[in-house]
């Protein structure tokens, strides 16, 4: 378990690589500048892809992209709340 310490520096936390323009990606989070969102790049970890498949099939992006993208994500999961239904519940 994380301690209150941990807790605080994830809502401190600064992002420099993450960036948002209505003129880009329609404004969504977005690797630098770059038309590649920060959903695409959550979205290939989560299918399991390693980050040394990420960087080869994407060179301009680095290693520092991930984790700050993997970051944001926490920093995002800090206070988002959503209800789950079992699965083979009824709905």
């Amino acid at each position: 378990m994380l301690g209150r310490d941990a807790t605080t520096h994830i809502a401190l936390m600064t992002f420099t690589r993450i960036t948002v323009d209505p003129a880009v990606c329609t404004g969504k989070p977005c690797i630098r500048g770059l038309r590649f969102p920060v959903a695409r790049l959550l979205g290939l970890l989560a299918a399991g892809e390693t980050r040394e498949r990420i960087l080869k099939a994407y060179p301009y992006l680095e290693p520092g992209d991930i984790e700050e993208a993997l970051r944001y994500a926490a920093f995002l999961a800090e206070d988002e709340t959503v209800s789950l239904t079992p699965a083979g519940a009824a709905e």
